[in-house]
């Protein structure tokens, strides 16, 4: 059965590692759905976040030939409720009178938009939320002639910080876990301190 699932992906900030990485879901078919890379809060590192469906069954043996590319420090994947998760959008909107300016700025303030630019003859609006969230939105002003609309892909944090804790102990490639080897820890934990 297909999931959706957020692959997170720490690496070292190296030339040519974004496409090392995005050849392992093209020869295997897999449609990337959403695909961010930014910086993270340690120097010299990089943070893919990439989101696809992909059957249950075949997940821990992507992210294994994901783990065996140089440069990748951990890999690891969520479904969407191990995650906080959202994206941005941007809406240029057309304006032609004061009355239709009113109507697009409260279509923003109603659904926790903001305007990032009022011009004489547009207005941009900023919108972070879940992708249904953005849609809904985008579907609302699309009466009154969008003349752009843009969407950044997913960005997720990991809901549970031991886990993530103890995925990034250090940042050394010696220092990270497996999703087997963290789960084998927990187990280890709970059964240490008696809780199984």
């Amino acid at each position: 059965m297909k999931r959706r699932y957020t692959i997170i992906v720490f690496t070292e900030n190296n030339f040519g590692l974004l496409n090392r990485i995005t050849i392992v879901f093209s020869r295997r078919r897999i449609n990337i759905e959403s695909l961010t890379v930014s910086e993270t809060e340690r120097k010299g590192i990089s943070r893919f976040t990439i989101v696809i469906e992909y059957d249950e069954l075949k997940i821990k043996k992507l992210i294994q030939q994901i783990r065996k590319i140089i440069g990748v420090l951990i890999v690891f994947h969520n479904e969407d409720d191990q995650v906080f998760f959202g994206q941005i959008a941007y809406y240029k909107v057309e304006i032609k009178s004061l009355e239709e300016r009113e109507k697009v700025m409260e279509i923003a303030y109603r659904h926790q938009a903001k305007v990032a630019y009022s011009g004489d003859d547009y207005i941009v609006i900023e919108k972070t939320g879940k992708e249904d969230e953005i849609y809904t939105t985008l579907h609302l002003l699309e009466t009154h002639n969008v003349l752009e609309f843009v969407k950044s892909g997913r960005i997720a944090i990991v809901r549970d910080q031991a886990r993530f804790s103890k995925y990034a102990k250090n940042m050394e490639p010696e220092g990270w876990y497996s999703d087997d080897e963290f789960h084998e820890l927990r187990l280890h934990q709970a059964t240490t301190n008696g809780r199984i």
